[in-house]
């Protein structure tokens, strides 16, 4: 019988997963992930007769309450930091619970637990530290770009060999005081691996690093799990580990990367890629003067909002920068726009695009835009050469023909959104300055390229502002009743 139910909460998670696949689908697939997870809750508090009302209502209070008012106060421009951070507390309590099991003086683990425990407790800390460090970079508290020590590697490999010598001298201790302190030295060696492998990962690898921490968090889950006899533990934890996994393959392949060398790239790499810093960088290095900018701004503006009102079929590249801008709702009104003059709009999703996977489809569904506008890189790639407009919103690196055309960089290689095959470019970048691969973007300096530097949510207001002059300028350009009763 406990089999069977087991196996029913565990298809319900699965089903509830399953569900994410459809965008429509995937609000109710969460609430059916969450049920199996809170049935699981009750069965493990039943099974192991934790009997204490007092306790389990104040633990579902402080971690309910904290999580309501986390995910009420978290924007979306910082999720990805926050879903790193959850990444870390689910690594945090497999490695608390794993040293619980092993030191706990009325259990008696076989070697399969015991060697179990050792490995949830070193994946556990090297999850959670790891994953500290990428919502710090996420959330710009610390540098986020790569930083590489001298002897990178090395560190790596020497701190390795510790956590794999203390971990077998932690099955041979003489008393459980000195299995104690070799289990802490353990959990202090893999917070330390942790932070160097996590350190030298920035800019377009973070998707792949989040992914990765995803599926760590499962498969400590999973080790603890066995430690302490849950089989509902183990399945939810291996579903995790499973999932992250594939989407981490799913990450590399887009980015036509080698996971090893994502990780662990060669010692020739640069020590540090300089910052690049999105709100302090100037748009022009020396500018002639202040009015001859603005006038080549609103020359700029003039001819985007030309190019946009001639064109029939419209793609626009979403990016970080758009985030960053919190232009998305703009953005959104600007295809509205668009659309109501009767043009082809569409949206073009790179897979790496942001800082974790599907972050741009996450702004965009915040924005109110049509799931079918969203395209993926894939089946868009072969319309570019017959668009007559792009439409590039703080997004660099994943449009860089550097990629293509120019061996031996950090980008070479890797699949972009061909956007330089359009016959005309709109480019609202914050300026002409490579992204976080350090790569010269090409595209700017194309001849079918209009260049819109600044914040982007200011540059799709004012370009917004440009079409309406140029729209009552020109009576022959009509907008359909119903935008117009809206807007």
């Amino acid at each position: 019988m406990i089999f069977f139910i087991d196996v029913a909460v565990i298809f319900a998670l699965i089903a509830g997963i399953w569900q994410f696949r459809e965008p429509r689908q995937a609000k109710f697939g969460n609430l059916t992930a969450a049920g199996a997870l809170t049935c699981a809750f009750l069965l493990v508090l039943y099974r192991h007769e934790i009997m204490d009302m007092g306790i389990v209502i104040a633990s579902l209070l402080v971690g309910g309450l904290t999580g309501f008012a986390v995910a009420r106060s978290v924007s979306m421009i910082q999720i990805p930091a926050m879903v790193a951070f959850q990444h870390g507390a689910g690594g945090a309590a497999a490695f608390v619970v794993s040293l619980v099991e092993l030191t706990r003086a009325t259990n008696t683990l076989d070697e399969v637990s015991e060697i179990s425990g050792v490995i949830g407790l070193t994946i556990g800390a090297v999850t959670f530290s790891a994953s500290m460090v990428a919502s710090a970079k996420l959330s710009n508290r610390i540098r986020q770009t790569p930083h590489i020590l001298k002897a990178h590697n090395y560190l790596l490999s020497i701190a390795l060999g510790g956590l794999f010598m203390v971990g077998v001298s932690s099955f041979y201790s003489s008393t459980s005081d000195m299995a104690l302190i070799l289990y802490l030295v353990q959990i202090l060696l893999s917070v330390f691996w942790g932070i160097l492998f996590s350190i030298r990962i920035g800019g377009a690898d973070m998707p792949v690093l989040i992914s990765l921490l995803n599926a760590a968090a499962g498969l400590a889950a999973s080790f603890c799990g066995v430690v302490t006899g849950s089989q509902l533990l183990i399945a939810f934890g291996a579903t995790v580990a499973a999932s992250g996994s594939i989407l981490t393959h799913v990450m590399c392949k887009a980015m036509n990367r080698n996971l090893f060398r994502v990780f662990f790239p060669e010692q020739k790499r640069p020590m540090d890629i300089p910052e690049k810093d999105e709100r302090s960088s100037t748009l022009l290095s020396a500018p002639a003067s202040e009015d001859a900018e603005a006038s080549a701004v609103v020359q700029g503006l003039k001819k985007a909002a030309t190019a946009i009102l001639n064109a029939e079929t419209v793609i626009i590249i979403p990016g970080y920068g758009m985030a960053l801008a919190n232009a998305q709702m703009n953005v959104a009104e600007l295809a509205q726009w668009m659309v109501a003059m009767g043009k082809d709009v569409k949206y073009a999703i790179h897979p790496v695009a942001g800082r974790m996977p599907g972050h741009m489809n996450v702004l965009l569904a915040e924005a109110g835009v049509d799931y079918d506008m969203l395209i993926e890189m894939e089946t868009i790639n072969f319309d570019f050469r017959y668009t007559d407009l792009v439409l590039i919103v703080g997004a660099c690196d994943v449009v860089n023909p550097a990629a293509i055309d120019v061996e031996n960089t950090p980008i070479s290689g890797m699949p972009i959104l061909m956007a330089h095959q359009a016959k005309q470019v709109v480019c609202c970048n914050f300026d002409d300055k490579p992204g976080y691969s350090g790569v010269e973007n090409s595209l700017y300096k194309n001849c079918n390229t209009i260049m819109l530097p600044g914040d982007a949510k200011k540059t799709i207001n004012q370009l917004l502002a440009s079409l309406s002059d140029q729209q009552h300028k020109a009576p022959n350009v009509k907008v359909s009743a119903l935008y117009l009763m809206d807007g």
